[in-house]
Formats: structure tokens, C-alpha cells, sequence
């Protein structure tokens, strides 16, 4: 059971007060133009720009929690480290080319390049994957744990309190929310690290007290499990995030720095949560769930304020991204659907956002409610989605790896149901190892990158 005193939850309540004031407040001065409502008038500058983008690369904090749980130090084998490697690439090589398009979103620039069909076709894959469920689903289930309310209310209220200041603010809402909460997420995985030291020990104590397995980086997980994981990471080079600040950017140099000091400040992040995970497996070994391993062990190890400023600290880093999914499904509603079908100029850009962020909004509490399981929520959507949209990405932004424009939709449409088909195969064949062992990802990647290669030959024919 987890208990929370007074003191407790008026941190919690006073966290949640400070994050509506300044989300809200951020839009008193907006002007009225798509520019600024999605992308603060591309005027973010440096400092801004890391905080936003540390603070919303870890929505999923209780994943991570369960992960590492469950296997150690795989977790940051798999979440972390693949994941520097690859932003490191795209701050390399894509930040100031993304910049200097000075588009909105990803489709924009596939439009650009290999027509609307395309464009289309890549805005409903990256709808499904910026959905905010899984945010809105930990958010909620902390809700619930905390203030004892049913789930769907829980769903429901955490929605309504994001989208108050996402509808008033815009990006700008977003952009000030994440960088307070990068602060209290960092200060709340820094006191439960100082505290769980301090009890108990340090290296030393977890080699005591944990499976051998869970200090193995690769944790005795198959090469599969591990290759799945890291190519799950190539998400990195299309994601609508990632992008998203790029264009906000103020200069290229903004957006290319941004994200290579933003990895420094993700290792210290990881080194927080992972320590953090295998302590509380090394103290509480039978936790039915591991999902609430961090909540758990924070109850047993911290005391009255600072367990409320722990929690704060677990809502800032689900909130954060949270708050960005939803404006990122906003926004793909509104500038890759509606204004691309409608007759339409960029003057209602804002109202159809809104629209979009209310649409975003219910749609996330039905998959929520209907779909109670993180992981398999993020497995799904990124073996499935991300195949059909890494390569259209980066050959829109480099022309040597281009295709025709007949070819390109062909491609994704084939990455995509074959990756399908494949999860329906792997599920329902029994007795054949060599099948279930072979993840969706792996199959439709490799789909693409071959089909890609055949057009990529015929179109320079």
C-alpha cells in the first residue's frame, strides 16, 4: 500500500497549481497566427530548446521502472544508450537541413518531396504514433493511486487539466510547462538516489542483494530482444518531436547544439532512473507489479515532503511528454489533415488545432482505458509504424538516397502490412520457435530496406 500525508499532497496539488498558471499564462501575449500558436514564432533559443527536449524524452518513467525491474541494466542497454547514438546522428546530420526547411511537420517535407499521397499516408502512421495513451495512462494510474478515483475519471480529468493550457497557449504553453518540469524531475530522482545512498549503501550493496543478470548489460535477454530494441531507436530520425523544435528552432545551431547537450543531460537522467530501479528491485524483490516499482520503493525509503516531491517529480516527467504528444496529435490533425483536404488558408490553422487537441484528447482516454498496458502499447506502435516511415524521412533530406514519387507510397503501404501480417503470424503459430523468435520489426524493416534498394536502382535507371 502506498500512503501519502498532508504535506505530501500539497506538493503534488502545488506542482499541478504552478504547471496550469504558467501553461496558461504562457498564452496571455500569443499572437494570432499559425507561426506562433505552432511553433512559438521559431524564436526558441538554446536554453529553452534542452530543457524542452530533455524533460519530454521521459513520458515513460514507469516503463522504465518496470523495465529496469525486470532486467537490470539492460534497461538503459536498450532505452538509453541506442538512443544517444542516434540523436547524436540526427544533430549531426539532420538538425540544421530540418531548420532550414522551415517547414511545420514531417509530412510538409514529404509532400515537398514525394507528393500528397505520401504525405497523407505518413500523417496517419505518425498520428498513431504520437499518441499520448500511454502518457495519459501513467498519468492517470498514479492519479488513481494517489486521491483513490476510478481509472475513466482519472483518464478524463488529467485531459482536461493539459488541454485548459494547450488550447489558451499553444506550443508557447508547452514549451514553459516542460522547462519547470524539467527541474522537478531531476530534483525528485536526485533526492531518492541521495537517500537510497545514504541508507544503504552503494555498489557494493546492490552486487548483494541482485540476480547476477540484472548487472549484465544484456542481462541474459536474447540478441533478438536486444536488436529489436535498438532498431525501435532508429524512431529517433522521424520523430515528430525531434523535428518539431527544429523548426521552432532560432537557428540551426540552436537545434544542432540543443540535441547534442541534451544527450549529457539524458545520461545523468538515466543514471538517476536506473539506479532508482535496481535498488528498488534489490530491496523489494516480489513486487507483483513491477510497474509501481518506483512508487513502491519510494514509500519505503523517503519520508513525508520529500516522498510529494518524488511523485512531483514522476507527474513532471509523464506531464511533460504528455503535454507534447498531444499538441504533436493536434497538430498532425490540423496541418496534415484538415488544411492539406480543406480548401482552406493558414489563418485557421489555430481553430483546427484546437479541434485536433480536443479529437487527440478523447481519443487517447478510449485507447487508455481499452489498452491498460504501456509496453504493449509502445511495442505495437513501434514495431508496426516506424518501419514504414524511417526511410521516406531521411531520403526526403538526402536526394541520393531518393526514390521515384511512384515508388515511395508502394514502400510504406508494404512495410507497414507486412509488419502486420507478421504480428498476426508470430501470434498464432505455436510450436515453430524460429517464427516466434522473430520480431515484426526486424521482418518489415528488412522489407523496406530491400524494396527500397530495387526502386532506389530503378529510379536512377
Amino acid at each position: 500500500m502506498v500512503y501519502f500525508s498532508t504535506l505530501d499532497v500539497v506538493i503534488i496539488l502545488t506542482f499541478f497549481a504552478l504547471v496550469l498558471l504558467i501553461g496558461y499564462y504562457s498564452g496571455h501575449k500569443l499572437k494570432d497566427d499559425a507561426e506562433d500558436y505552432l511553433l512559438s514564432s521559431r524564436k526558441v533559443g538554446l536554453f529553452l530548446f534542452i530543457l524542452t527536449n530533455v524533460s519530454t524524452w521521459y513520458g515513460g518513467i514507469l516503463g522504465v521502472g518496470e523495465f529496469t525491474y525486470n532486467y537490470g541494466l539492460v534497461s538503459w542497454f536498450t532505452q538509453g544508450l541506442p538512443y544517444y547514438i542516434f540523436a547524436f546522428l540526427f544533430a549531426i546530420f539532420f538538425a540544421k537541413k530540418i531548420h532550414n526547411a522551415s517547414l511545420f511537420t514531417i509530412p510538409d517535407k514529404l509532400e515537398q518531396v514525394y507528393g500528397k499521397q505520401v504525405s497523407l499516408f505518413a500523417s496517419a502512421l505518425i498520428f498513431i504514433l504520437v499518441s499520448p495513451a500511454p502518457y495519459l495512462l501513467m498519468l492517470a494510474s498514479l492519479i488513481s493511486l494517489i486521491f483513490k478515483i476510478n481509472i475513466i475519471i482519472s483518464l478524463i480529468a488529467c485531459t482536461a487539466f493539459a488541454l485548459i493550457y494547450m488550447i489558451k497557449g499553444g506550443y508557447k504553453s508547452d514549451l514553459y510547462t516542460d522547462a519547470i518540469q524539467f527541474f522537478v524531475m531531476f530534483a525528485g530522482f536526485i533526492i531518492i538516489v541521495y537517500f537510497s545512498y545514504k541508507n544503504y549503501g552503494g555498489i557494493d550493496f546492490l552486487k548483494s542483494r541482485l540476480p547476477a543478470a540484472h548487472l549484465d548489460f544484456t542481462g541474459g535477454t536474447s540478441p533478438s530482444f536486444i536488436i529489436v530494441w535498438f532498431l525501435i531507436a532508429l524512431w529517433t530520425f522521424a520523430d515528430p518531436g525531434f523535428h518539431q523544435r527544429c523548426y521552432a528552432a532560432k537557428t540551426g545551431n540552436v537545434a544542432k547544439y540543443g540535441i547534442l547537450i541534451s544527450i549529457l543531460l539524458w545520461a545523468f537522467f538515466d543514471f538517476l532512473t536506473t539506479t532508482t530501479g535496481l535498488f528498488s528491485r534489490a530491496l523489494i524483490p516480489n513486487i507483483v507489479n513491477p510497474v509501481l516499482s518506483f512508487p513502491y520503493y519510494a514509500e519505503k525509503v523517503l519520508t513525508s515532503g520529500f516522498k510529494g516531491l518524488f511523485y512531483a517529480g514522476l507527474f513532471a516527467s509523464i506531464l511533460s511528454t504528455f503535454n507534447s504528444f498531444l499538441f504533436l496529435s493536434g497538430t498532425t490533425f490540423s496541418r496534415d489533415f484538415i488544411f492539406k483536404f480543406a480548401d482552406t488558408d493558414e489563418s485557421k490553422l489555430k481553430l483546427y488545432t484546437i479541434v485536433g487537441l480536443i479529437l487527440s484528447g478523447v481519443v487517447s482516454v478510449i485507447i487508455a482505458y481499452l489498452v491498460p498496458s504501456v509496453i504493449r502499447i509502445w511495442y505495437i506502435i513501434g514495431s508496426l509504424c516506424v518501419p514504414a516511415i524511417i526511410l521516406p524521412v531521411v531520403s526526403a533530406y538526402y536526394s541520393k538516397l531518393r526514390i521515384a514519387k511512384k515508388f515511395m507510397l508502394v514502400e510504406m503501404i508494404f512495410a507497414f502490412t507486412i509488419g502486420v501480417i507478421w504480428y498476426g503470424i508470430r501470434n498464432n503459430i505455436y510450436g515453430m520457435q524460429i517464427i516466434q523468435d522473430i520480431e515484426p520489426m526486424i521482418v518489415s524493416l528488412l522489407a523496406a530496406s530491400i524494396l527500397h534498394t530495387i526502386f532506389l536502382q530503378r529510379s536512377k535507371n
